[in-house]
């Protein structure tokens, strides 16, 4: 970024936060929405409310009553963010990311929060989840939605509930169906999916399968190791089922005698199938530290459904890593048969879409900051969190045409030095924005280094192993 890009970035924030002026009956509610969003978008080390509003010169109480308690729309301004991703942001190879996140709290009075799986820190802790869906097309990503997953011992404890503002209406989902209604809530809204993909937590519900199924939406998804099926369907009949072994009976399908059993997926390895089945190494793209190649089986597959009988035949997809083969993938796909394994697989693989998402809003827009007690106050914050990285992502994609290196962490930082200017109503310097810019050009420059470096290790790796980059199919969109 250059000075002047710099300087753009305080009329291009106003011109953006103006597409959600409408969500405000109020012009004073209305005045908050950039003093939280600057806070988030600052280098304040915490951006909770307090630290937000002390630094910002308003009164903290203020601006806790405009997450949780003032008049405005919060689902009018989701909307309009899916709006502007529909019209300013779609593209032909669009995907849907379905994933969820954790924060860890104290205490209990933060809605959801209980001892659970906290993804952060890989272990059970004192944290609440969230479920989000994200939305990635070529080189854009943001996150769609949000919604907090309330487990079961709060969903029965009505009173607590109401203590934390929970509707009396919100009760426990699984998040996989949770995941679903963010997902007809965007489709609601005009976003197209191409395809969506998860990770083994959703891909092991049948039930979330055939969800995406019956909205006809195609997906590539990962799937847990004990996940079962057959390669060849089981044949099903039906016979008599005679109560008390009397009466007419009726028929009840079955599987015919002598079918195989339904296997685990990662024990189909060792059936004729796919032990026959030479591994295909793909690369599937290039990351920070060089070409990520894996090596592929793939083969027809009948998951087993709920009543223990064949469902519609899927793809199934074994991904090994070749510089880890002890890490092994398991994918499934609803995609039509003929599809190209090198779609699937950079579908399958786009997960970290999601995640560069969660990183890069608790890093940056102060996600994971929220110290509010009320159920309205965090789907706020989550909202205007999403709102405030979508900024950050526009800006990355405008800025980055011409400095392809640009990332939104590197925009946050040019953001962020401007901000205490605003907030004292000063104009910076030339020489201070300069300095601002030669310190993201550096950065860059050794981003670029290391990436060079880690690059010829890795290649350098693969060589070792016999994997000749200009001989391995590369996957790409419209492969055959």
């Amino acid at each position: 970024m250059d000075v002047q890009e710099i300087r753009d970035l305080k009329p291009k924030l106003r011109k953006f936060l103006e597409m959600f002026d409408d969500c405000f009956d109020r012009k004073d509610t209305r005045a908050h929405l950039p003093v939280y969003i600057q806070g988030q978008l600052s280098n304040l080390p915490e951006k909770s409310v307090e630290p937000i509003a002390l630094n910002a010169g308003v009164a903290p109480r203020t601006l806790q009553e405009f997450l949780s308690q003032l008049k405005w729309d919060n689902d009018k301004m989701r909307d309009r963010l899916q709006d502007i991703v529909r019209t300013e942001h779609a593209g032909e190879h669009s995907i849907g990311v379905f994933d969820e996140t954790s924060f860890v709290k104290k205490g209990n009075k933060t809605p959801g929060v209980k001892r659970q799986w906290c993804g952060t820190v890989g272990k059970k802790e004192n944290c609440m989840v969230t479920v989000h869906l994200a939305y990635a097309c070529d080189d854009f990503h943001c996150l769609l939605d949000s919604e907090l997953f309330l487990p079961e011992d709060w969903s029965k404890d009505r009173e607590r509930c109401r203590e934390a503002g929970i509707p009396d209406d919100m009760t426990y989902r699984p998040k996989w169906q949770i995941g679903l209604e963010l997902y007809d809530r965007a489709i609601g809204n005009g976003i197209h999916f191409e395809w969506v993909t998860f990770d083994e937590g959703y891909g092991g519900k049948p039930n979330f399968l055939r969800g995406l199924s019956a909205r006809q939406q195609p997906f590539v998804g990962e799937v847990p190791r004990n996940f079962t099926g057959w390669l060849k369907a089981p044949r099903v009949v039906t016979r008599p089922f005679h109560r008390n072994g009397r009466g007419r009976g009726r028929n009840v399908p079955r599987l015919a005698s002598g079918s195989p059993r339904a296997r685990r997926v990662d024990e189909m390895l060792k059936q004729r199938e796919f032990r026959d089945q030479p591994w295909q190494p793909y690369r599937v793209k290039d990351g920070e530290k060089g070409p990520m190649v894996w090596e592929v089986k793939h083969h027809r597959f009948f998951p087993k459904d709920e009543n223990g009988f064949p469902a519609e035949p899927m793809h199934l997809i074994v991904a090994r890593d070749v510089l880890n083969p002890e890490v092994v993938k398991f994918f499934v796909s609803n995609a039509a048969p003929g599809t190209p394994v090198q779609t699937m697989l950079l579908v399958g693989f786009s997960r970290w879409r999601v995640e560069r998402c969660f990183e890069d809003q608790k890093g940056e827009v102060g996600l994971d900051h929220y110290e509010g007690r009320r159920y309205l106050g965090l789907k706020r914050h989550l909202t205007i969190s999403a709102v405030s990285y979508l900024f950050l992502a526009r800006m990355r994609q405008e800025f980055g045409k011409k400095n392809p290196e640009l990332t939104e962490c590197q925009v946050h930082e040019a953001v962020g030095v401007l901000i205490p200017f605003w907030w004292l109503n000063l104009r910076p310097s030339a020489k201070w924005l300069q300095r601002t810019a030669e310190k993201i050009r550096e950065n860059q420059r050794r981003n670029a280094e290391a990436r060079k470096s880690h690059t010829k290790r890795t290649i350098k790796r693969l060589h070792m192993l016999g994997i000749k980059l200009t001989e391995t199919p590369r996957c790409r969109w419209g492969a055959t």
